[in-house]
C-alpha cells in the first residue's frame, strides 16, 4: 500500500475548482499550491512527503477559513482559494488518512 497516493475524485474536483477561480480573480495561492493543485486535478500519485506538506498546510490555514468571503464562489477570499487549490476540505481529510495509514506501515 505504501506509495499508493492518488487523490480520490472529489479532491481533484476541489483543486480545478481552486485553480478555475484563481484564474477568474486573479487572487489566491502560491506556485507551489498551483503546482500541488495541477497534481490533484490531474490525479498523480503524490509522495509521502507530499501528503505530509497538505497535512501541515492544512494545519496552518484552518484560520483562512474564518476569512470573510470564505466559501463565496462569486467573490472568493484569497484564502478560499488557496484552500481549494490544495484539495479544500476533502483534500484535508484524505491527507489527514492517508498520514494515519503512513503511520501504520
Amino acid at each position: 500500500m505504501a506509495g499508493d497516493h492518488v487523490p480520490p475524485e472529489a479532491v481533484a474536483k476541489a483543486a480545478e475548482k481552486g485553480l478555475d477561480l484563481r484564474e477568474k480573480f486573479k487572487r489566491g495561492g502560491t506556485q507551489i499550491g498551483v503546482a500541488r493543485a495541477r497534481d490533484l486535478k490531474n490525479r498523480v500519485n503524490l509522495s509521502a512527503d507530499t501528503i505530509k506538506r497538505m497535512s501541515s498546510y492544512f494545519s496552518r490555514h484552518k484560520v483562512d477559513k474564518r476569512a470573510k468571503n470564505f466559501g463565496d464562489d462569486s467573490d472568493p477570499s484569497a484564502g478560499y482559494i488557496a484552500w481549494l487549490l490544495w484539495g479544500g476540505d476533502a483534500g484535508r481529510d484524505w491527507a489527514e488518512k492517508q498520514k494515519g495509514k503512513m503511520g501504520k506501515e
